[in-house]
């Protein structure tokens, strides 16, 4: 496997220090603990602040990827300031869920605070991935006044439809396997380095008082309140400060780059490359990018008005991806740079294509056509978002394709750039009164592979509102839209295009409570072809630059397995995923780190209340004669009217048991 690690620069225009734990109190007398790289001389000469807000603790969770950015940052005449948000790693309080109106106040009050100190020019940017992402985004819409830019990475504009949990309406397995993540993550002790005496109580305070978030996600089944708090979406307009969008087309949240672009009043770009769930400076698969040349230039314009170009680079820049044989992981995947100048491009259009009797783009349906998938469908559609450099990419198709009804092109005889979001339109009934429909784009090769090029999933049920779903009636013709996620991808001369038709995608999306038949009647797909064939690159960036590396001793390497097999006895088909994240020791602090994670998800091809999905998480932690685990352990079954979730949480100290704490929940199923 290649090494995604950037090209190491030292000598940076400013020398650096560094604060390894400053206190920050918020109004409330929480004590929140921040990392600072800033210019040594920064009282004399001040810099603007950039802060990154997360739970994924700085101490030993970020910092690979805070070491090899930060102070790089720093070096260019920034303050980069690293928070543990209250509840976790090192700061004090409690965390009772994900971007509260308390987080995200905290992260206003640490911007107040930092732009206030004699080192800080007074204005702040905001960037982060993922978690740090969304609330970057969620903060810029309340608009504290030192604010003036953001970098968004990995993020969502909208938490119900573009999330971890929902998707089309249909409840995500990530659902359930981020709950057991955030359980895990969040149980590990602070360090009694920095916490001195206090650090025990703190931590026993920590899991005594720990949510169960499985249970506050998965309740919440339709987009109400609870989502539309921190999704951007319900008002663009509140953002006032500029926004870079950045993402990957190999990760879940593809989709919010196109939608800020599209939406957003305030000054934005967007950037999609073909990475999964990292920053690009060290994502796979290749070509990486400069990210942090990039990032300098958003900042030096925007926080500290240097006229460079930022605000004339191209709205829409992305990766067209080439056609490659698919497997569970690459280190390169070939393309080209494409750039539009406005985004949406004048330069794409739909092209219509019926689905025909098993044909596409040639006739109508002539007979209506049944689809009735094994509940098994979907073992090749990969993890929803992809972070290991391993086997979490879709795999080859051909086995979801024979679970699914095929509607096939004709080879193609010029490429074809499909680049945004295709939607299939169907005039269709259902046989029960709740059922799915999972649609994949795939390109057939000459190799006779089939390539996964995106996929869209709709709960039917949420086929006209997500805010009020409505049950099917059985026989009765409804129309609707699948939205496939966004993508930028060449279809070469000689191939063809596949839509595969499904009614299940386990473990991707959790099964309907009865095994439905969807008959289509027609269905057109709108494919979004880029008139302009890039024949080379649109446009191009500095190689990726890194900061020196965080210093650490291996213990234990990381590994990672995804097998699904079949019983011959009981037909039940299980997807078994190991995932060694490695241990470590921190050569400047001694503290040592390490996780596993083992996943089961289990399903029988013809009963959906047969679905059954496990999680363990094992956290290790310490220094020298000083050792704590931590075990978190949930399980998730149903039946058709409830859903029901188990838990347990141990935490021992020196292998005796300092907390241990069962969850055992029963939530009503609605439309889901």
């Amino acid at each position: 496997m290649a090494s995604f690690m950037p090209d190491i620069e030292t000598g940076f225009a400013r020398e650096v220090v560094e604060i390894e734990d400053q206190p920050i109190t918020m109004p409330d007398g929480c004590r929140l603990s921040a990392r600072i790289w800033m210019p040594k001389d920064a009282v004399a000469d001040p810099v603007p602040v950039i802060l990154e807000h997360l739970p994924y603790r700085k101490r030993d969770g970020t910092i690979v990827r805070d070491s090899i950015t930060h102070p790089w940052m720093a070096g260019q005449g920034y303050a980069c300031i690293r928070v543990d948000m209250r509840g976790n790693g090192d700061s004090e309080g409690l965390m009772e869920d994900e971007y509260t109106a308390q987080e995200l106040q905290d992260a206003c009050d640490v911007i107040a605070w930092a732009t206030a100190q004699p080192w800080c020019s007074g204005t702040a940017g905001m960037m982060g991935i993922s978690w740090g992402g969304f609330n970057s985004l969620q903060v810029a819409a309340l608009r504290p006044p030192a604010l003036k830019a953001i970098i968004t990475i990995c993020s969502t504009a909208d938490r119900f439809a573009d999330d971890i949990h929902f998707k089309g309406g249909c409840l995500l397995g990530e659902n359930f396997g981020w709950a057991a993540n955030m359980l895990s993550y969040s149980s590990r002790p602070p360090d009694p380095l920095l916490l001195g005496p206090g650090w025990r109580e703190l931590w026993l305070n920590r899991l005594r008082e720990m949510p169960f978030l499985a249970r506050e996600w998965i309740s919440r089944q339709t987009r109400d309140e609870y989502w539309r708090h921190g999704s951007v979406c319900e008002d663009y307009s509140a953002i006032e400060a500029a926004v870079l969008s950045i993402g990957g087309w190999h990760d879940g949240y593809r989709n919010t780059i196109s939608n800020l672009v599209e939406n957003l009043e305030a000054p934005v770009k967007g950037l999609v490359g073909p990475w999964i769930h990292k920053y690009p400076h060290y994502a796979g698969p290749e070509p990486r990018i400069g990210f942090l040349q990039e990032a300098k230039r958003w900042w030096d314009h925007w926080l500290k008005g240097i006229d460079n170009g930022a605000e004339d680079l191209p709205a829409y820049r992305a990766w067209l991806m080439d056609s490659i044989a698919p497997e569970r992981w690459v280190d390169e995947r070939p393309g080209r740079w494409i750039a539009e100048s406005e985004w949406p491009s004048k330069a794409i259009s739909d092209t219509s294509l019926e689905l025909g009797d098993g044909t596409l783009g040639q006739a109508a349906i002539t007979e209506p056509v049944k689809v009735i998938s094994p509940l098994d469908c979907g073992s090749q559609a990969g993890e929803y978002f992809p972070f290991a450099y391993g086997p979490e990419l879709p795999d080859e198709q051909t086995a979801d394709d024979l679970r699914s009804v095929c509607f096939d092109g004709e080879v193609l005889d010029a490429p074809l750039d499909i680049v945004g979001a295709p939607r299939l339109l169907i005039k269709a009934r259902s046989d029960k009164p709740m059922a799915q429909i999972v649609v994949r784009l795939c390109d057939l090769r000459p190799d006779g592979s089939s390539a996964l090029i995106t996929m869209g999933v709709l709960n039917l049920t949420h086929r006209t509102s997500a805010e009020a779903p409505q049950l099917l009636i059985p026989g009765e013709i409804f129309e609707t839209s699948v939205v496939l996620d966004q993508i930028a991808y060449r279809m070469p001369a000689g191939h063809r295009l596949r839509v595969a038709v499904s009614t299940s995608c386990w473990p991707f999306i959790w099964p309907a409570p009865e095994h439905a038949a969807v008959t289509l009647e027609a269905a057109t797909l709108k494919l979004p072809c880029r008139a302009m064939l890039a024949d080379q690159d649109e446009c191009s960036f500095e190689k990726p630059v890194g900061a020196p590396p965080w210093r650490h001793e291996n213990l234990r390497p990381s590994a990672s397995t995804r097998t699904t097999e079949t019983d011959p006895e009981t037909g039940f088909v299980t997807t078994m995923i190991f995932n060694d994240a490695g241990e470590n020791r921190d050569l400047e602090h001694g503290l040592i780190s390490g996780s596993t994670t083992r996943e089961r998800w289990s399903i029988h091809p013809a009963d959906p209340l047969s679905a059954t999905a496990h999680i363990r998480w094992e956290q290790t932690g310490g220094r020298d004669t000083w050792f704590t685990e931590t075990v978190a352990e949930m399980e998730m079954r149903c039946d058709r009217d409830w859903f029901y979730i188990t838990g347990k949480l141990v935490a021992t100290e020196n292998d005796a048991v300092m907390f241990e704490k069962e969850w055992d929940e029963r939530i009503a199923r609605r439309f889901v």
